[in-house]
């Protein structure tokens, strides 16, 4: 064990022994100091939670490296204290509150708004449990400056988390999210102001649902469609979480009548007692919605994490069997329909434009090229979408964007991904796809006859705590020290550092600028073959993550099982070359 890590440990746990911290926190740390194994209290407080791509996230319990109402509400003072720098000249500064089913999500969005509340600030805050788009919606309706979500997405139960947003409705980005760390960093637990004043919180719900729903029915392309297959069966589950009651009434709103539940996950828990991960990439996830839907001879399976901002979905593919399709996929679903339902309603002028991940499939650029729609690319996290947004506000018109991890945004009236919208709009697709005699699986074989098929796969290296942190950044800098000159037999031609924020051609040396916002500790390496490689950090996570995608050709329907063999093993040979 580190000797000099454990002395720094034991003396950031005393301060809160000597601090005003409450005696059961205080009786948690003198345990976790009295224990003879003391990696808890070295995980516990090593370091202070940061804001990463995804705000502040992290296990439940006592310490500095912990979510509790202490790292929740130095996060609150310290926003409170930036936002009344930045908006000194308002009479009233004001902000939302938003929470999800975890445990310990309503108690900290009660404790935040208190302190908001405290420091003179007017709280927004929901009744009960909403989707982050919600909330996000609900900040540029309310004209508020800021706005936080009580939510750790898609992540184990232990876990919860705090999203920041500013004005335009999106998470914060710089020189915001750098200036709330910098106030943030200063609070001490002296700071905060934890008793709150009641005449400044407003209690908000219902009439926010209304509007917000109001504003997504302005998104149907295809009310026709629907028209003709609404009794289509749509089997939808929340996954315990948030998009419970909005998404079915969402989904009512639009015309669909047939909408079936998963009874044992609509029950609302932060104990995700169905599933292990309440994550829709994972296919556990959906099994109980997929079972559902065999029962009752399905057209759709869609599913919403616990915050009600991914969407997954499972079709039934060209033997009757179900399969669920990946955020690529979705993704490329997407773009191809708003593209070509606006072209044939005479919806684009030029100045349309969509945007996507650098680590989404290249095959959602190949559409809107197809289309004639300029396709933008920026960093991971939905904040970066938003940026863009942000930037052409005024000027063009964004119609949609979208990453892998299962985030679409159709509409610029919320500014964080959202599977309430995502939802309906995808049911309106099978509708649509069903109106020209096809399933939603054909329709995405067809897209690939036109544009190229494209197969992706995500892998994820899970290193916990201290060593692993260490190991991650590690691997980071031997892939940029000594980067592969082929993979999987072909040779790398492009290498894109983001940290560097230099594409460098291998063949000649020869670098050019990339032209992003911030730098970021992301690499892609390009092969000659059309592989696509790319590695970063995950931001709120203990992860590395290897983003693979690789290119083949369909010309029938009939051809897909092979490009799909062929791609499978291609992407096994990159894993094997890259040792992962």
């Amino acid at each position: 064990m580190d000797n000099q890590l454990l002395k720094e440990v034991e003396a950031k746990a005393q301060t809160w022994l000597n601090g005003n911290y409450d005696e059961e926190t205080k009786q948690t740390i003198r345990k976790m100091m009295e224990a003879e194994d003391k990696t808890e209290l070295i995980e516990s407080f090593y370091k202070n939670l940061e804001f990463g791509t995804g705000g502040l996230r992290g296990i439940m319990g006592v310490g500095t490296n912990r979510m509790n109402i202490y790292t929740v509400g130095a996060a609150t003072q310290g926003l409170s204290n930036y936002l009344k720098k930045q908006f000194a000249d308002l009479p009233q500064i004001s902000v939302v509150i938003g929470h999800d089913c975890r445990n310990n999500s309503r108690k900290f969005a009660e404790v935040s708004a208190d302190i908001f509340s405290a420091n003179g600030i007017k709280v927004y805050l929901f009744d009960e449990l909403r989707p982050t788009p919600e909330m996000s919606f609900a900040i540029r309706h309310q004209g508020c400056q800021s706005g936080i979500i009580i939510t750790a997405s898609h992540n184990p139960k232990e876990y919860n988390g705090y999203k920041a947003y500013w004005n335009d409705g999106a998470q914060m980005v710089a020189p915001h999210d750098t200036g709330v760390i910098e106030e943030v960093n200063k609070v001490t637990v002296n700071d905060i102001k934890f008793q709150g004043n009641k005449e400044l919180i407003q209690i908000i719900g219902a009439e926010i649902d209304k509007l917000f729903i109001d504003n997504i029915k302005t998104l149907t392309l295809s009310p026709d469609s629907i028209q003709r297959h609404k009794d289509m069966k749509i089997v939808y589950t929340p996954i315990h979480g948030t998009g419970v009651r909005l998404i079915p009434m969402c989904l009512k709103e639009f015309g669909f009548t047939n909408i079936i539940p998963v009874p044992e996950q609509n029950v609302v828990s932060g104990d995700f007692p169905t599933v292990v991960s309440p994550n829709p990439e994972e296919p556990a996830a959906l099994s109980m919605a997929v079972e559902k839907a065999k029962e009752v001879d399905a057209d759709i399976v869609m599913a919403s994490d616990p915050d009600a901002d991914r969407m997954g979905i499972a079709v039934k593919n060209d033997k009757g069997e179900w399969i669920l399709m990946n955020g690529n996929q979705t993704c490329v679903l997407f773009t191809y329909y708003i593209l070509r339902r606006r072209k044939e309603l005479g919806r684009l002028d030029g100045s349309q434009f969509m945007v996507k991940t650098i680590v989404t499939t290249e095959v959602m650029k190949d559409v809107a090229n197809k289309m004639g729609v300029e396709m933008f690319d920026c960093y991971t996290g939905f904040k970066w979408i938003a940026s863009i947004i942000r930037e052409f506000e005024g000027k063009r018109k964004y119609i949609g964007g979208g990453e892998e991890s299962y985030g679409f945004l159709v509409e610029d009236f919320c500014r964080d991904k959202d599977a309430v919208s995502a939802c309906v709009i995808m049911a309106e697709i099978a509708a649509w796809a069903k109106d020209n005699g096809k399933s939603l699986f054909q329709l995405l074989q067809d897209i690939y006859i036109e544009v190229g098929f494209g197969k992706e796969k995500g892998i994820s290296i899970v290193r916990k705590g201290k060593t692993g942190a260490d190991e991650i950044q590690q691997m980071m800098k031997d892939y940029r020290n000594n980067p592969p000159k082929e993979i999987a037999g072909s040779p790398v031609r492009l290498i894109k550092d983001y940290q560097t924020l230099k594409a460098t051609e291998v063949a000649t040396g020869k670098q050019t600028d990339l032209n992003f916002p911030t730098t970021s500790n992301v690499l892609q390496f390009f092969t000659e073959d059309g592989t696509k490689i790319s590695v970063r950090p995950s931001g709120t996570e203990p992860k590395i993550k290897f983003y693979i995608e690789v290119r083949g050709t369909m010309k029938t329907r009939a051809d897909y099982a092979e490009a799909d063999a062929k791609a499978a093993a291609k992407i096994q040979a990159v894993r094997d070359s890259l040792g992962v």
